[in-house]
């Protein structure tokens, strides 16, 4: 084909059973026409009401099959129990193999110290509640810093498509959430650096509470241009997170623990209980560099260190 298709397109269009003619059919709206995640995505759910008109390509000589790797047999006992995959985790599955396939995925970890935040939340949770009809969370706190240090490192919000890199002009923040069935969905806040505080707890609380109730719309999870996952909320410290394709970073928060530290004072040294959590950062080597991808997980957690415990909300 003359057209150019980026590995996860391909990848998607393998698991839908999609050929490379009908592929072709989709009408892009990529840089030059080129078919997106979204527009091969969006052609997949509108395929069984209204199927592509493909043409019939012209016979052609048969070529010799490319070996296929054999899947290695898994051994069943007389009380294992087989359950096929539903839709969406076949879909996860496909994302997660072609993503992992897709980038090179290398790995920073730092350790912050949240104290002054977890006292703030504390002290203000009741009348945050009060005023505003909303449950306050770390979430919203987390997402409003992850947004600035956006902002201060821009070569973390872009796409990569082939050998294109997008540098995108919205700070758009995916916000992986996980269903009662155990599935995975990622609802996205839409120009989140321009949210303060009490936008940015109602938008997370909506799209979470909708995500759960199954009440998404399509348009709720488009868009995204870097992704936040709370590892912690499973009681995790850390973890490395598969980057949500095409964009080429993601954050996993760990929980918030507890923890002797050493504490910095003008009359000397000493120990101290801190709460502090780890942040998992995920990016892609093939257009950030180990510079890049430490700085901006440094500035993340610069923020959360320097937060204001008289800041109202």
């Amino acid at each position: 084909s003359d057209k150019f298709f980026s590995p996860l397109v391909k990848n998607i269009a393998k698991e839908e059973g999609i050929s490379l003619a009908e592929l072709e059919s989709i009408v892009g709206s990529g840089k030059d026409g080129r078919v997106n995640k979204e527009d091969l995505l969006n052609y997949i759910k509108n395929r069984g009401s209204q199927p592509a008109v493909v043409a019939t390509p012209a016979a052609a000589p048969k070529a010799t099959p490319a070996p296929v790797a054999q899947a290695v047999p898994v051994s069943v006992n007389g009380g294992d129990e087989i359950v096929e995959m539903d839709r969406m985790r076949k879909l996860i599955s496909g994302y997660m193999v072609a993503s992992v396939q897709t980038s090179a995925h290398v790995q920073s970890f730092i350790e912050v110290d949240v104290t002054n935040i977890v006292k703030w939340r504390d002290k203000v949770k009741n009348a945050f509640e009060k005023r505003e009809g909303e449950k306050l969370t770390f979430t919203p706190i987390f997402m409003e810093a992850v947004a600035k240090a956006l902002k201060d490192f821009p070569g973390m919000n872009i796409s990569v498509d082939g050998e294109f890199i997008i540098k995108r002009k919205n700070i758009n923040l995916g916000m992986a959430a996980a269903l009662p069935n155990g599935n995975l969905i990622v609802p996205v806040i839409k120009n989140a650096d321009q949210l303060n505080l009490v936008g940015m707890a109602k938008a997370v609380n909506d799209l979470g509470n909708r995500a759960k109730a199954g009440k998404l719309k399509p348009d709720d999870t488009q868009g995204g241009t870097y992704t936040v996952t709370n590892v912690g909320t499973f009681g995790s410290v850390f973890g490395t997170p598969i980057i949500n394709q095409p964009q080429v970073g993601i954050l996993a928060l760990g929980a918030i623990r507890k923890v002797p530290a050493v504490i910095e004072t003008p009359e000397g040294d000493f120990i101290g209980i801190r709460q502090k959590m780890f942040l998992s950062h995920s990016y892609d080597h093939r257009v950030v560099d180990g510079a890049l991808g430490g700085s901006f997980v440094k500035r993340v957690a610069d923020y959360l260190e320097a937060f204001d415990v008289n800041r109202d909300f």
